[in-house]
C-alpha cells in the first residue's frame, strides 16, 4: 500500500532523514570535562524534537535505549520511530529508523507514530523485543495500537500486520486508542498493556504478547481532580517497587506549560488506584525556562533502588500557541526519589540532567 504526504511534510522529513542516516553519532557529552569525572546529561538530552519517550535497559547489551514520537511536524504528523541508546544515560548515540509507519512496514497504519512502549523478554528462541505504539488507522479513520518484533533492541521490527487494540473499551464514548504502556508484574509473571487518552485502560497480555486477553479488560481511570492537581488526561506509566504498584499518567493537554505528571498506587495490577494525598510527580518551572514536563516513563537502575524519569517538556522558543507547542517537545531525564513511606518525593526538572551511571552486567 503506497502512502501520500504532502509536499511540505515530505520535505520536513526528508531533511530529517538525511541527517538521520549518517554515520551514527554521539550527542549529551559535557564538553571540556574528562572520562572519569562526575558528567552530567544536560536537559534536553536528544537533539531536535521527540516526545512522548520509552526507556529501556536492556540486559542483552547492557544499554539504555529511547524509543520516541518524533516531534516537530504540524498536526503530530510523524511517520516513523527513531531509536537512541547508551551505556551511560549522558552519551545517547543515534541508532536509526526503527519503525516506519510511512512505508508498507506497517500495512494498516497511515502515520501518527505516536508514544510508544517496549518490553524485553528472554526466550527458549533467543531475546524477543515487543514494540507497541499506536497509528492512524484508516479503516475506521481511529488510532488504534499495534505491535511490531525484533530480536535486538535497535530493530530491525518486523509489525504483527493488524492492530491489536482497535476500538474503545466497553462503557467509554470518548477518546482515543492512544499512549500504550507495557508492563511485566514479577509477582504473577504476568504481562500487561495500558492504553488511553481520555480514559485509561488496562488487559492482560495473553502469552504470544502479540493479543491480549479481551475478557481482562479494566477501565481503570483515575477519578476526580483537577486541571491544577491530578485530573486524568492521557499516558499511563505503571512499575512496581516494594510491594506496590505506581500508576503514573499526564494531566492538561500537551501543548499546555501546565502539562505535567500526577500518581496514585494500587495493590494490583488492574486497581482499583488510590490517588495520591500529594498527587504531583513532576510539574513545569517557568523561573528556570521548564515548561510542560509530562508524558514520561521510570527507569529502575538494575539491582539498585536508583530510579530515573525520562519525559519530555515543550521547547520555550515555542509557547505561543501559533508556534504549535504540543508538537515541539524534547525528551529530558531527572533522577527521581521516595519517601520513606514509599510515596514519590516531587521531582524538580532540571537543565543538568543527571550524572553519568555505570550498570555492572549480569554474567551471562
Amino acid at each position: 500500500m503506497k502512502k501520500t504526504i504532502s509536499f511540505i511534510t515530505f520535505c520536513f522529513f526528508a531533511s530529517a532523514l538525511f541527517a538521520k542516516v549518517s554515520a551514527p553519532s554521539l550527542i549529551g557529552r559535557a564538553g571540556g570535562e574528562s572520562a572519569g569525572s562526575s558528567r552530567y546529561s544536560h536537559n534536553p538530552i536528544l537533539p531536535e524534537f521527540h516526545a512522548d519517550p520509552e526507556v529501556l535497559y536492556s540486559e542483552q547489551t547492557g544499554r539504555f535505549y529511547i524509543y520516541s514520537t518524533t516531534d516537530g511536524a504540524p498536526g503530530w504528523g510523524g511517520y516513523y520511530f527513531t531509536v537512541f541508546s547508551s551505556d551511560n544515560l549522558v552519551d545517547w548515540r543515534h541508532d536509526g529508523i526503527m519503525l516506519d509507519l510511512g512505508t508498507d512496514q506497517v500495512p494498516w497504519a497511515t502515520g501518527n507514530a505516536w508514544a510508544p512502549c517496549i518490553i524485553e523478554k528472554k526466550t527458549e528462541a533467543g531475546w524477543r523485543y515487543y514494540f507497541y505504539y499506536s497509528g492512524h488507522n484508516p479503516k475506521n479513520n481511529r488510532k488504534a495500537i499495534g505491535v511490531a518484533v525484533a530480536s535486538k533492541p535497535e530493530g530491525p521490527f518486523t509489525d504483527f500486520g493488524q492492530p491489536i487494540v482497535n476500538r474503545l473499551p466497553d462503557g467509554v464514548h470518548g477518546g482515543q486508542q492512544i499512549d500504550v504502556d507495557v508492563f511485566h508484574d514479577p509477582v504473577s509473571g504476568n504481562d500487561y498493556l495500558y492504553w488511553g487518552n481520555g480514559y485509561m485502560a488496562g488487559a492482560k497480555l495473553n502469552t504470544d504478547m502479540t493479543s491480549i486477553d479481551t475478557t481482562t479488560i479494566t477501565v481503570m481511570t483515575p477519578q476526580g481532580g483537577t486541571l491544577q492537581d491530578y485530573a486524568y488526561r492521557e499516558a499511563p506509566y505503571v512499575f512496581f517497587r516494594n510491594g506496590t504498584y505506581y500508576f503514573l499518567w499526564s494531566v492538561d493537554d500537551t501543548g499546555s506549560p501546565n502539562y505535567h505528571v500526577a500518581y496514585g498506587t494500587s495493590s494490583s495490577p488492574l486497581g482499583p488506584i488510590r490517588v495520591a494525598d500529594q498527587p504531583i510527580v513532576l510539574i513545569q518551572d517557568p523561573a528556570n525556562g521548564i515548561y510542560g514536563p509530562a508524558h514520561n516513563s521510570v527507569l529502575q537502575l538494575p539491582g539498585k533502588d536508583e530510579w530515573y524519569i525520562v519525559y519530555h517538556r515543550i521547547n520555550a522558543n515555542y509557547l505561543d500557541r501559533d508556534r504549535g507547542p504540543g508538537f515541539h517537545r524534547q525528551t529530558c531525564i531527572d533522577q527521581m526519589f521516595f519517601n520513606a513511606d514509599g510515596t514519590i518525593k516531587p521531582v524538580k526538572p532540571t537543565n543538568t540532567g543527571v550524572k553519568a551511571v555505570k550498570v555492572k552486567r549480569k554474567k551471562k
